[in-house]
């Protein structure tokens, strides 16, 4: 009997050692797994004008703020979010548009940007309290820019030049097109690009 004991007690014993190797190593994997993965930015979208290029300029009426030029040459780089007050994620990005305005003032401009019922936009304009970000109300810009999906993001530089687009459903995301701008890539993706094919070369 306390032969058959020592023996079960030694193979539960190997056994949990066996498990802690299996544990350590699994961890190891996942750590490897996540310094190779790259932080998602805005998904580009190929439709409409593409990265570098300057759109005609065109005037609007905004249900808030009056006659504005979007596109074009402009004192600030210009943020264009495309919105819906049927779109839930563009509900949630609102508040976070609101303070991006106001923090980045210095250098940029925000116009908020959709189509339909008139009435259902001023009440989300009351709702997020957007009165201080123009707001336009324009098929014809949506058509121009050839938006499919919202929440849609395009960033222009101080020359109307298109420096990032995309569609976007977090900070990180929002984010990521002031980082195109500032470091010169196109997109995250682009940047991750171009860093691998400079590591094979």
């Amino acid at each position: 009997m306390n032969t058959v004991l020592l023996f079960a007690v030694g193979f539960l014993a190997v056994l949990v050692a066996l498990l802690f190797i299996a544990f350590i190593a699994l961890s190891r994997q996942v750590g490897i797994l996540f310094e190779r993965i790259s932080p998602v930015g805005a998904m580009i979208n190929n439709n409409g004008p593409q990265l570098g290029e300057t759109p005609k300029p065109m005037t609007l009426m905004s249900l808030n703020q009056g006659e504005i030029t979007l596109g074009g040459a402009q004192a600030k780089s210009t943020l264009v979010l495309f919105v819906s007050p049927s779109c839930p994620i563009c509900k949630v990005l609102l508040p976070l548009i609101n303070s991006l305005q106001k923090a980045e003032t210095r250098w940029l401009n925000v116009v908020l940007a959709s189509d339909g019922d008139e009435a259902a936009q001023r009440a989300l304009i009351a709702q997020h309290k957007l009165d201080a970000i123009p707001y336009v109300l324009s098929r014809e810009l949506g058509v121009a820019y050839r938006v499919a999906k919202l929440p849609f993001s395009v960033l222009m530089d101080e020359q109307g030049q298109i420096v990032s687009k995309g569609l976007i459903n977090s900070r990180e995301q929002l984010e990521s097109l002031f980082n195109a701008k500032e470091s010169g890539f196109e997109s995250l993706q682009d940047f991750s690009q171009k860093q691998t094919m400079t590591v094979n070369h």
